[in-house]
C-alpha cells in the first residue's frame, strides 16, 4: 500500500482522513479512463467495463479471504458511509420487526453509523450503546444485552481518532452464542489493510470498507455481505434504481472508482505485513521521543489493542485549531479528529469525550495519522516543528 506523497515540501500525516493515490490505483484507473462503456451495455465495449468491474471485485473480495464472491457478496457503493447505512438501513427494513429491536455499538461510533442509529432510534428501535472509555468494551457488559431482542451488533472495527482496535471476533463469537439471530456489523474503514482480518475471522455478517484510506480514490466504498442474508433475504437496498450491483445498489457503476479501489486493494493485501510493521516502528518511535523530551505533550493510548497508524495527542493549553494551523505553516499536515464531523455544530470530540477525556483536554487534542510511505525525517520534522510551537503557543 505504499503511496506517494502529495507534495515534495509537504509532510503528510493526515492518513486517517484520506490518502493519496498510490501508484497502483493511479495506472489503474488511468486505463479506464479508456474503457468508458457502461458496464451494464451488452456489446463489446460494455463487457470490456464489465470486466474491469468484476475484476476489482475479485481483488477487493480476496484481501477479505473471500476467493470467489458470490453474486451479491461484495456490492460496491459510492462511499463508506453509502455502505454502512445500506448495512444498517437495509437491514432494519428487510422484514417486520418482531420481538428483536435491539441494536448494540458503542459510544464512540463514526457519524456513517451513529447517524443512521440514531434515526432507527426514532422509529422505535432500542440503542444500546456500550462504553469505549481508555479504548476498550467490557465484554461483560456486551453479552449482559445479548438475548432474543437483539436484532444487531454494529461496531467500529478501529477508532478514527484514537486508534483503539476493539475486539469484535470475541463479541461476534459470544453473539453467536447468546444471540444467534442477530446480524453482525462491521465499520473497518480504518482498519482495513491496517490490521489483519478477513471475513470468516472477524464472524461478521457485514464489513464496511472504502478506498480512500487505503491509497484508493475518494467516492468509492464497499460492503461484503455474508450469503446467508442474501439467502434469507435479510437485506433490501436504499437506493432504488435499475438494479445494479445484483439489485443492492442502483446506478450505473463507477467504473474509474472500481478499478482504483481494486487495484489498491491488490497492492496493499500483497505488503500489509511490512506497511503494518513499518507504521507501528514509527507510532511506536514518536511516543517514545514525546515521553523523553517533550512530556507536557499526552498521547492517548488505548488500554487495549491498537492500530499501528493512528496517534491522538493532547497538548497543554494549546486549543487544537492553534497548533494544527502552527504545523500547517510549516508545511505538515494534521487534523483535530475526524474530518467528517468538522461541519458538526459542536466541533468537540465525542470520540475523545467517550475515550475519558474532558472538553478541554478535546479540544486541545490532535490526531497524527501515519502511511506506510512516512519516513523517519519526516517524522523528525514533525517533532521538531511540534516541540517549537509548544514552547511559543502555551496559553498561561
Amino acid at each position: 500500500m505504499l503511496t506517494t506523497s502529495p507534495s515534495a515540501d509537504r509532510i503528510y500525516l493526515d492518513n486517517s482522513a484520506t490518502t493519496p493515490l498510490c501508484p497502483a490505483a493511479r495506472e489503474r484507473m488511468l486505463a479506464a479512463m479508456d474503457c468508458y462503456a457502461n458496464p451494464s451495455s451488452v456489446h463489446g465495449a460494455g463487457r470490456d467495463a464489465r470486466g474491469m468491474v468484476e475484476n476489482a471485485r475479485r481483488e477487493v473480495a480476496r484481501v477479505l479471504g473471500i476467493m470467489a464472491p458470490k453474486p451479491g457478496e461484495l456490492i460496491f457503493t459510492a462511499s463508506g458511509t453509502e455502505a454502512d447505512n445500506l448495512a444498517i438501513l437495509g437491514t432494519a427494513h428487510a422484514k417486520a420487526r418482531r420481538t428483536a429491536c435491539r441494536i448494540l455499538t458503542t459510544d464512540s461510533e463514526h457519524p456513517a453509523v451513529k447517524e443512521p442509529l440514531a434515526a432507527l432510534e426514532q422509529e422505535g428501535f432500542e440503542v444500546v450503546r456500550l462504553s469505549t472509555r481508555g479504548g476498550v468494551i467490557d465484554l461483560d457488559d456486551a453479552c449482559a444485552a445479548m438475548d432474543e431482542r437483539l436484532f444487531m451488533i454494529s461496531m467500529m472495527l478501529v477508532n478514527n481518532e484514537t486508534g483503539a482496535r476493539y475486539p469484535l471476533e470475541k463479541i461476534f463469537s459470544a453473539a453467536r452464542r447468546l444471540a444467534p439471530q442477530a446480524i453482525l456489523h462491521t465499520d473497518a474503514v480504518q482498519g482495513f489493510l491496517k490490521v489483519p482480518i478477513s471475513a470468516k475471522s472477524m464472524g461478521a455478517d457485514l464489513i464496511t470498507i472504502s478506498a480512500h484510506k487505503i491509497g484508493g480514490p475518494k467516492g468509492i466504498g464497499a460492503l461484503w455481505i455474508n450469503p446467508a442474508l442474501l439467502t434469507a433475504k435479510r437485506i433490501v437496498p436504499v437506493i432504488l434504481g435499475g438494479g445494479q450491483e445484483s439489485g443492492y445498489r442502483s446506478g450505473t457503476e463507477n467504473t474509474l472508482g472500481i478499478a482504483g479501489f481494486g487495484a489498491a486493494a491488490a497492492a496493499g493485501g500483497s505488503s500489509i505485513a511490512a506497511d503494518t510493521t513499518k507504521m507501528r516502528r514509527l507510532r511506536d518511535g514518536l511516543i517514545a521521543r514525546l515521553a523523553a523530551e517533550l512530556p507536557e505533550v499526552h498521547p492517548n493510548l488505548p488500554t487495549g489493542e491498537t492500530a499501528p497508524h493512528i496517534l491522538s495527542l493532547t497538548l497543554p493549553r494549546i486549543k487544537s485549531e492553534t497548533m494544527l494551523n502552527h504545523l500547517s505553516g510549516a508545511g505538515i499536515c494534521v487534523s483535530a479528529g475526524s474530518a467528517c464531523s468538522t461541519h458538526a455544530k459542536n466541533k468537540t470530540s465525542s470520540a475523545l469525550l467517550a475515550f475519558g477525556l474532558t472538553p478541554a483536554e478535546a479540544d486541545s487534542t490532535i490526531r497524527v495519522s501515519i502511511s506506510p510511505a512516512t519516513t523517519e525525517e519526516e517524522m523528525d520534522r514533525f517533532f521538531a516543528v511540534l516541540r517549537e510551537g509548544v514552547s511559543r503557543l502555551v496559553r498561561f
